[in-house]
C-alpha cells in the first residue's frame, strides 16, 4: 500500500477500518468546494436496523445536515469530497492515526501515527447509558420534535425520550415471554395512540426483534394526528406502520398479537382492556389515566369512612380500586397480570402500569369469580365498564 497516491492509501486505511471495527471517527476540514456554506465534515461508525453504517454530519455556516451511508457508499462519499471540498482529512482508529493534507501545488502527503483511543468509538447516540431507541437510527425522533437535526434530544423532550427508552425497555421484556411470531409477524394495536410517540417505539422494537416484518395499527379518534403521523412513517420508511382514525370501540382486534393503551383517559382503558380481551391478545399493557368512573360510587367500609372524607386521599382510593379490579378482571378472564411502575413519579404522576399475558393450555380457563366480586362488595361498587363489557356481574 505504501507506492498508492495518499488519498487512495487513506481510503484503504478506512475501508480496513470499517471490516475490522477499528473506526473510532474521521474528520474533513479545510474546505474549498462549491458550497461556501460548508465547514466541514464529522464521520463515524453506526448501527443501524439495516445493519453497520457511517453516520456523515456536514456542519455548515447556519445548519447541519446528518446522513447515513452504508460502507462502500461511504467510502465513495468520502473520495468525492476529498476530490472537490476538503483540503485535509484527519483518520482515527483504535489502532493508528492518519492524516491527509491536500494543498494545492503541493503532491498529497499522508502522515500515519500512533492511536489515541482505546477503544472503537460508540455506535450509539448516548454514550454514558446504552438505549433501546437512539437518534441515528430512528428518524422518526426527530420528525415528532423529541431530537434536533443533528440528533440531540430537545430540552423540553427529555423526559418524553426517557420515557420512550423505559416503554421500549419494558416492551422488549414482556414480548420475550410470547410464543413466536411465525410467519406473519406480530400485529400490535394502540388504542388511543395519541401524537405516536410510544406507537413508532413498538414498531421500531419490533421490526428489531422479529424475523418476520410486525402491522402495527395506531387508532386515534383525532385527524390532525393521524394525518401527522401517516406523514412521518412513510416518511421514515416504516413498512406497516399506520394509523387510523378511530374510537377504541369501534377498532378490529381480529387476530390481535399485542394491545397497547398509554393513558388512554378515563373508561377508554376498560375499553381497551375489554377489545384486547375479545381479540384474544397474548399481551395487553395499559397505562391507566384520568380514574373518575368509581369515585362516586365509592361507599367505604367504617374503618376507612373518616380518612375517605379528604378529596385528596378519597381521589388516590379511587384509583387504587379502579386499578385492582381491572387487574381482578383479567385474572377472572385468563390472564396472568402484574401491576408495577411505568415510570418514576417525578417524570409523570400518571406511572403506574398493568401487563397481562394470556394463559395457554390447561392454564387458559378462568380464574375464580368470588375474588372480583369481594373486592368490589368491599368499596360498594355495583357498577363497572370493563366488568359490563365482559359480561361480569359485580353484584349477583
Amino acid at each position: 500500500m505504501a507506492g498508492l497516491p495518499a488519498i487512495d492509501r487513506l481510503l484503504d486505511l478506512l475501508r480496513t477500518a470499517i471490516q475490522d471495527g477499528t473506526l473510532v471517527k474521521l474528520t474533513l476540514g479545510g474546505p474549498c468546494g462549491a458550497d461556501k456554506t460548508l465547514r466541514s465534515v464529522f464521520v463515524r461508525p453506526v448501527l443501524l436496523r439495516v445493519g453497520p453504517c457511517l453516520s456523515f454530519l456536514f456542519r455548515h455556516l447556519t445548519r447541519d445536515i446528518t446522513q447515513n451511508l452504508p460502507a462502500e457508499e461511504a467510502v465513495r462519499r468520502v473520495e468525492l469530497l476529498l476530490e472537490a471540498s476538503f483540503r485535509h482529512a484527519h483518520l482515527f482508529t483504535t489502532t493508528q492515526s492518519a492524516q491527509l493534507e491536500l494543498r494545492q501545488g503541493h503532491a498529497p502527503r499522508l502522515r500515519l501515527g500512533p492511536s489515541r483511543h482505546a477503544a472503537p468509538a460508540q455506535t450509539g447516540h448516548d454514550h454514558a447509558k446504552a438505549r433501546a431507541i437512539q437518534p441515528q437510527s430512528s428518524p422518526w425522533l426527530q420528525a415528532l420534535g423529541v431530537t434536533t437535526p443533528q440528533g440531540a434530544v430537545c430540552d423540553s423532550m427529555a423526559a418524553k425520550y426517557r420515557q420512550i427508552n423505559k416503554f421500549a425497555e419494558i416492551l422488549s421484556h414482556w414480548v420475550a415471554q410470547l410464543p413466536p411470531a411465525g410467519d406473519q409477524g406480530r400485529r400490535l394495536l394502540d388504542m388511543g395512540c395519541g401524537k405516536g410517540y410510544l406507537t413508532f417505539t413498538a414498531y421500531d422494537l419490533l421490526v428489531r426483534q422479529s424475523s418476520a416484518p410486525p402491522q402495527v395499527l395506531g387508532i386515534e379518534a383525532r385527524p390532525d394526528l393521524v394525518s401527522l403521523c401517516n406523514r412521518v412513517a412513510q416518511a421514515c420508511g416504516c413498512q406497516g406502520l399506520r394509523f387510523q382514525q378511530n374510537r377504541i370501540v369501534e377498532a378490529d382486534t381480529t387476530a390481535v398479537d399485542i394491545l397497547l393503551a398509554l393513558h388512554a383517559c378515563d373508561t377508554a382503558t376498560d375499553d381497551a382492556l375489554a377489545q384486547g380481551i375479545k381479540g384474544g391478545a397474548n399481551l395487553i399493557l395499559v397505562a391507566p389515566c384520568c380514574h373518575k368512573e368509581l369515585r362516586p360510587q365509592l361507599q367505604p367500609p367504617p374503618a376507612l369512612a373518616d380518612a375517605l372524607r379528604h378529596g385528596i386521599l378519597r381521589e388516590r382510593q379511587a384509583e387504587f380500586v379502579t386499578d385492582a379490579l381491572r387487574a381482578a378482571l383479567l385474572e377472572w378472564a385468563g390472564y396472568d397480570t402484574k401491576v408495577f411502575e411505568f415510570i418514576a413519579s417525578e417524570h409523570t404522576a400518571k406511572n403506574l402500569m398493568i401487563a397481562a399475558v394470556k394463559r395457554t393450555g390447561q392454564q387458559t380457563r378462568q380464574g375464580p369469580d368470588r375474588q372480583v366480586r369481594a373486592l368490589a362488595a368491599f368499596y360498594g361498587i355495583r357498577s363497572q365498564r370493563l366488568a359490563k363489557a365482559l359480561g361480569f356481574q359485580l353484584v349477583l
